[in-house]
């Protein structure tokens, strides 16, 4: 690996920090004020108007579809090249990936589009996405069962001549709730019996289908999560959908998922770096200007403790993911399967650990709305357990690391 930046990510880098500071940083107070003033006005859900400003503004200076490596609209940045610009949308992520069209669900939705869907698909849906104009929804999660195990799915997708029927419930839909979002793909069971990574499917059904009601939004520690575009919980009662909504085939949609969670995992991770990032700097900065009991707060030996371990967390994650990065990049997404495992397990925690101790050095006003700790805190503690719980890769990466001793065990014994 080349610790250094290409000349490509340098020239992306400084146009993404001028326009974090020229635009993105001062819109956040005018973000927090419209949201509040939307949900008064009853439209919660409803994107503040600085959103589609930040859009225009973004594209305009060609900071458009980053994430996206493998189509003629995206920048064609390598994961390795995307992670520093990825962290740097971080520092603010309840406006700038949104600014870039590079929030999620949107990016693993173009991402899946891009590669499992059909030109016809690709031509009605992801086309839309690529331009902004419309959101979309990904229903995978599901109330009634642990969807950490994702072949428990009961939601039942069942042919009926050249149309499938959708019938379940499902929550945790991100996406959902924004008004801008037309199309929800969603993964149900097409079979019953058999392999059971081969019983799902994921198909795509239009947000205003008959039979489809979002029943409600679903809040994150008290925030609607609008840069997700809101989580919802959803009902299929007899949706019905052409045939041609399939994605790739039946029994397709275990290993769609895996591809999808994939690139997911290491955007998340790349973006809490930057929020652990914003998070030190806030606590440094707080320390220094606060006195207490004689002496500044940086003075304080356990806060200095805080800062020192602070940087050094802050580094190992972002090594393990530049590595990953690299992987994904040189050895395919299977190749750093493990690597992307790691960083799921490490970065929200080491991310919850840092914004906990600035939220500490700020005392009553870390939890309040007039710095942004508390919403980062908040998306790294969910992001512990969104795209998978640390509990559920740590098993699994564990079981690959113990692979290669039990089978050597199996064969001398």
């Amino acid at each position: 690996m080349d610790f250094g930046y290409d000349v490509r990510t340098e020239e992306f880098r400084k146009r993404l920090l001028a326009f974090m500071d020229e635009c993105v940083y001062p819109a956040e107070p005018v973000f927090a004020a419209q949201v509040r003033d939307n949900a008064q006005a009853g439209r919660a859900w409803e994107r503040p108007g600085v959103i589609g400003e930040l859009k225009q503004e973004a594209r305009g200076r060609g900071l458009w579809n980053l994430f996206l490596a493998h189509h003629p609209e995206g920048a064609g940045l390598t994961n390795l090249q995307y992670a520093p610009l990825a962290e740097i949308t971080g520092r603010s992520p309840a406006i700038a990936p949104e600014a870039l069209n590079c929030a999620a669900p949107d990016t693993g939705n173009m991402e899946l589009l891009a590669e499992f869907g059909s030109p016809e698909q690709q031509e009605r849906w992801l086309r839309p996405l690529l331009e902004g104009t419309i959101r979309s929804a990904f229903c995978m999660t599901e109330p009634d069962v642990a969807s950490s195990d994702a072949t428990n799915i009961t939601t039942r997708i069942e042919r009926d001549g050249d149309e499938y029927v959708l019938t379940g419930r499902k929550w945790w839909s991100s996406g959902a709730m924004n008004p801008g979002c037309e199309i929800f793909i969603v993964m149900g069971r097409t079979a019953w019996e058999g392999d059971r990574h081969r019983q799902q499917s994921m198909i795509l059904v239009p947000r205003d289908t008959p039979g489809v009601t979002v029943q409600r939004g679903l809040s994150l520690f008290g925030y609607d999560d609008g840069p997700h575009g809101g989580h919802a919980e959803v009902v299929f009662d007899g949706a019905r959908v052409p045939a041609a909504s399939l994605i790739a085939g039946e029994g397709d949609g275990f290993a769609i998922a895996q591809a999808r969670l994939g690139p997911g995992r290491i955007h998340h991770c790349m973006r809490l770096i930057g929020s652990a990032e914003r998070a030190l700097e806030l606590l440094c900065r707080r320390v220094t200007d606060r006195v207490a009991f004689g002496q500044p707060l940086a003075d304080q030996g356990v806060i200095q403790e805080w800062i020192a371990e602070a940087r050094v967390r802050i580094e190992q994650a972002r090594l393990l993911v530049l590595k990953t990065a690299w992987l994904m990049d040189t050895a395919g997404n299977k190749g750093a399967h493990s690597e992307i495992q790691a960083i799921k397990i490490i970065t929200p925690a080491m991310a919850e650990w840092v914004i906990d101790k600035a939220i500490t050095a700020h005392g009553a006003a870390g939890v309040s709305q007039d710095f942004p700790l508390a919403y980062l805190w908040a998306n790294a503690r969910t992001l512990r357990f969104a795209d998978g719980p640390d509990e559920v890769h740590k098993r699994s990466l564990a079981r690959r690391e113990l692979r290669p001793y039990r089978v050597a065990r199996e064969s001398s014994g």
